[in-house]
């Protein structure tokens, strides 16, 4: 017999099983819905998911197909906590479970391998206290009365997914407006309330954000399923808060954050330390954003059962040099409470200067600051909305360049300026700023050229500037000589009639604004006046206006 013509034939015999196990498989898969009643697993799937999620679980119709990976159910709705919502913490129209298929067949015994939820709708509510409602998931029938724990839900899945699913987070009072996410992607695999489970999350944020948390969870925590422990790494790109609804437009607050993060729980305490790069970064109604990013590196830990967190450090870096935040704050649902402490210790003002508008602090226009340092000590108490940010400040060795405060000076200016420039060797105040003004009291100001002044005053929430100060102008140099012997005329044309206190110095009021303040010297206030031999009261300004002119 040819070896050829046994060779071909053989071919052709295994050809002809392939086509017919392959028909076979075909028929079976289109014979099979026929064959298994879906519907009649309906209620064991209810029971089995309700008492796994410890909340009564409703599926619409189920159909087989085996082509999409066992059943596929139609309305499914998980319900919430009654203490929270009586509506659904989750509903969603398709829900597809994966089940081994020769249990199913042979012996019509569901064994559920794998979930997978198509475009849910999540509603995360949280109380006043903390509590979260979907901090009771898992927990199986109440304990018994000997007080023993629950027992843990006996329910292992292969797989759980989650398909472009939304979360809208909200409270109980409501307390702002609810937080939106879209785009939800979740897996997990080897889902169990009995051992730890890897996962990987993902979402959209409104604003064109982007969200994905990566790490292992579990066991879940039977008494409240926020305290289950883990482990995972967080990034976050695009966050706008503004654009997010999470912070108010009026706060003039607004900032673009991408995060990256590592965060963990031991079921007690959630650790939080990563890096913050902060573009456009804006903290103050005045001033303006940040033309550079700012790198922020924190460690924070929060305690669940009190709400209660620490801040181990938080340091704002600019360039090489960095200020560190360190203390405490208390969260509620409402507000996150502050009570934190700032400490800069002579940091280079060069490289400084970027963030001083994203602060509030705006310089006259056309000028910046050149060389020196700063030093800060301020206490951040209050509401993290409204915060109360207080305590000394000081500049050394510094200079205002492109703003000659000496030819701004109103009654001055026609005797000179200082240079094209002001020298400050030493501006310290003690501040207090809040989201309506900032106050600095306790002023005290060295120009080498000019002087010193000392006092006090406000910056409005708008940038009005409202001082009061009294200017000691040096008689060495500059506009300081040239006032000097402005004022020693002017005290002995009128020393007959007025009683001088040129001593004491020159009141000068600041007002206007940050950009374009308005300085003027009160030479008037310096002399008091004299009633005359027939009672008259002489008035100082028109004999002063012949020294300094109109001005």
């Amino acid at each position: 017999m040819d070896s050829q013509w046994v060779k071909t034939a053989a071919q052709k015999r295994w050809v002809q099983v392939v086509i017919a196990a392959v028909g076979l498989l075909t028929l079976v898969i289109l014979v099979i819905p026929f064959l298994v009643n879906a519907e009649s697993f309906r209620p064991t799937i209810e029971a089995q998911l309700s008492s796994a999620l410890g909340r009564k679980v409703s599926v619409g119709h189920l159909s087989s197909s085996l082509l999409s990976g066992g059943l596929v159910a139609e309305n499914i709705s998980i319900a919430d906590d009654p203490a929270y919502s009586s509506e659904p913490f989750i509903q969603a129209k398709k829900l597809t479970i994966g089940v081994e298929l020769m249990p199913l067949l042979f012996s019509h015994r569901l064994e559920i391998t794998d979930l997978a939820l198509d475009s849910p709708a999540i509603q995360l509510i949280q109380t006043q206290g903390g509590k979260w409602n979907f901090s009771s998931f898992g927990s199986a029938s109440p304990a018994p009365a000997s007080n023993q724990p629950a027992a843990i839900p006996n329910l292992t899945i292969g797989e759980l997914k989650i398909k472009d699913g939304s979360a809208t987070v909200s409270s109980v009072p409501a307390t702002a407006k609810p937080f939106v996410y879209s785009g939800i992607n979740l897996a997990v695999q080897q889902l169990s309330f009995a051992k730890s489970f890897p996962f990987q999350l993902s979402a959209n944020l409104p604003g064109d954000g982007t969200f994905q948390l990566t790490g292992n969870a579990g066991p879940l925590a039977q008494n409240d399923a926020a305290a289950t422990p883990f482990h995972a790494g967080l990034q976050v790109k695009h966050f706008d808060p503004v654009a997010a609804g999470v912070v108010d437009p009026k706060q003039g607050i607004s900032m673009v954050l991408d995060i990256d993060a590592q965060l963990s729980s031991d079921g007690t305490t959630i650790s939080n330390t990563g890096k913050i790069e902060a573009q456009h970064l804006h903290l103050a109604k005045t001033g303006a954003p940040a033309n550079k990013p700012v790198d922020i590196n924190y460690a924070i830990s929060d305690n669940l059962g009190t709400q209660s967190g620490q801040v181990s450090d938080v340091s704002v870096n600019a360039g090489s040099v960095a200020a560190h935040v360190k203390g405490a704050f208390q969260s509620t649902a409402q507000v996150v409470a502050l009570d934190l402490h700032l400490s800069a210790p002579n940091l280079p003002i060069d490289q400084l200067e970027q963030l001083l508008p994203a602060v509030g602090v705006t310089l006259p226009s056309g000028s910046s600051l050149k060389g020196g340092t700063l030093t800060a000590n301020l206490a951040i108490t209050g509401p993290a909305t409204e915060p109360v940010i207080a305590g000394p400040v000081e500049m050394d060795n510094t200079k205002l360049a492109g703003f000659d405060i000496g030819s701004r000076i109103s009654g001055v200016n026609p005797f000179g300026g200082s240079g094209g420039g002001t020298a400050i060797k030493t501006l310290r105040t003690q501040l207090n700023n809040t989201s309506k003004s900032t106050q600095l009291s306790n002023i005290y100001a060295d120009l080498p050229q000019v002087g010193t002044a000392s006092g006090g005053g406000s910056v409005s929430e708008s940038g009005n500037l409202d001082f009061k100060l009294i200017a000691k102008f040096s008689p060495a140099t500059g506009v300081g000589a040239v006032a000097g012997k402005v004022v020693n005329a002017a005290g002995s044309l009128l020393s007959k009639t007025m009683n001088s206190s040129a001593d004491k110095g020159v009141p000068l009021t600041i007002t206007g604004t940050t950009s374009n303040p308005n300085i003027k010297a009160d030479y008037g206030a310096m002399f008091k006046p004299q009633s005359s031999g027939g009672g008259q009261q002489l008035n100082p300004s028109g004999a002063l206006k012949g020294l300094f002119g109109k001005k």
